[in-house]
């Protein structure tokens, strides 16, 4: 049993966010589109631009170093440095990401769809987990 099983499910959350976006770049435009990339993205997938590869890419990487400081919060591979003050800043841009998207697109005159409110509740339970499993690492 890990020490804090909140950031272990943080971990695998996040590690099936950054595998999602791997699978987008190996998908192409249409998943581009599926997944709510923007038209812009789409677009440039479909012209077959590097950049929509390297921004996904970039993505993925950054998810998955989420990934691995939740797995180190759950002693489940070596501390990483500044650990509870990544898993606090990452805590942050999940809930930042989950309750500011919206307005966002509101404020900007953007429709607000389906993949806005799914997506958006898909990461306020991110947030929550991440936050749940910061707060025990950080009373410890």
């Amino acid at each position: 049993m890990t020490a804090n099983p909140w950031l272990a499910a943080g971990g695998a959350l996040s590690a099936a966010a950054s595998l999602a976006h791997l699978a987008i770049i190996v998908g192409g435009p249409r998943w581009y589109d599926f997944f709510g990339a923007g038209p812009r993205m789409v677009r440039l997938a479909e012209q077959g631009s590097p950049k929509a590869a390297l921004i996904t890419l970039g993505i993925a990487a950054v998810l998955a170093v989420w990934a691995a400081y939740a797995f180190s919060g759950a002693s489940l591979i070596p501390r990483l440095p500044f650990l509870k003050l990544a898993l606090f800043a990452i805590s942050a841009v999940y809930l930042v990401r989950a309750l500011g998207y919206i307005p966002l697109l509101a404020a900007t005159g953007a429709p607000v769809g389906t993949f806005a409110w799914v997506s958006s509740a898909i990461v306020l339970v991110y947030a929550a987990v991440h936050i749940v499993g910061t707060l025990q690492l950080w009373r410890t």
